[in-house]
């Protein structure tokens, strides 16, 4: 586990409730969430399907507000989405007519702030940092999935946002490449001191990738426990066999299979 710096994202008393028009009735989704993030740290939430953890995460992307409650980055507190926050989804969501390097510069293009120089440079870095040295010029469909991914993180780092959003951005690949995926990105994560946040279903992916595991009860969505993960730094694909790694996925699953039979999915 890395040492926490300084704290990234404060989230304190975040409530959500949604009205559905059908039923004209609230729904409670989020109910009283505090989490923080600290400066170089990756903070993933597990917990049972549908508890709200995309929910949560678009509260603090900007995209929708919460009910009550405050969600602050470097104590500025989230208004909407901004330069600040990068969002990766499951799909790679890539412009098919844009090469790896002009999809990975396409942020950096609207920011106006950088000289077309200076964006092809922190392209060509990142491409390097991601593994695809060779392939700047190729075109997504060229490419495979676990590239694609590569590449959509790349574009997310390019703009240096203070916290990455992670929606559960493997979930498309296939058992293998997702294992190589989260080496990779636990590599570049390590490289660029990048806090996150990363949303998943897999526990081990979790344990695997994080600092610390967030477990979210069953809907409406409180903080059931937060684990620090006390493993290596250094995460290699051999660390998912050791006893401390298996106790920490059990000690978790237990905790979400209490939550999953409240709501009846299990029994």
């Amino acid at each position: 586990m890395r040492p926490p710096g300084a704290e990234k994202l404060t989230a304190k008393g975040v409530t959500l409730e949604r009205y559905n028009e059908r039923t004209q009735q609230y729904l409670s989704v989020l109910a009283g969430i505090d989490l923080t993030v600290h400066q170089g740290e990756l903070v993933a939430i597990v917990g049972p399907s549908g508890c709200g953890k995309t929910t949560f995460l678009n509260a603090v992307d900007g995209l929708i507000a919460p009910t009550q409650g405050e969600i602050r980055v470097d104590g500025r507190p989230v208004t909407g989405p901004g330069p600040d926050r990068a969002l990766v989804f499951q799909n790679d969501s890539l412009f098919p007519w844009r090469t790896v390097k002009a999809n990975i510069t396409y942020g950096l293009e609207l920011q106006r702030r950088l000289t077309r120089q200076q964006m092809a440079e922190r392209a060509s870095g990142l491409i390097e940092l991601v593994g695809l040295k060779n392939f700047a010029e190729h075109f997504p469909h060229e490419l495979s999935g676990g590239m694609r991914q590569r590449v959509n993180i790349a574009r997310a780092l390019a703009v240096q946002p203070e916290l990455l959003l992670c929606d559960e951005p493997f979930a498309a690949l296939d058992a293998q490449t997702r294992e190589f995926m989260q080496v990779e990105l636990a590599k570049i994560l390590a490289r660029t001191r990048t806090s996150a946040l990363f949303i998943t279903h897999q526990i081990g992916e979790a344990i695997f990738l994080a600092d610390r595991v967030v477990v979210f009860s069953a809907r409406p969505a409180r903080v059931k426990d937060s684990i620090a993960v006390d493993l290596p730094a250094e995460r290699t694909l051999e660390l998912k066999h050791q006893p401390e790694f298996v106790a920490l996925e059990r000690r978790i699953w237990r905790l979400i299979e209490e939550e999953a039979a409240i709501t009846g999915m299990v029994t």
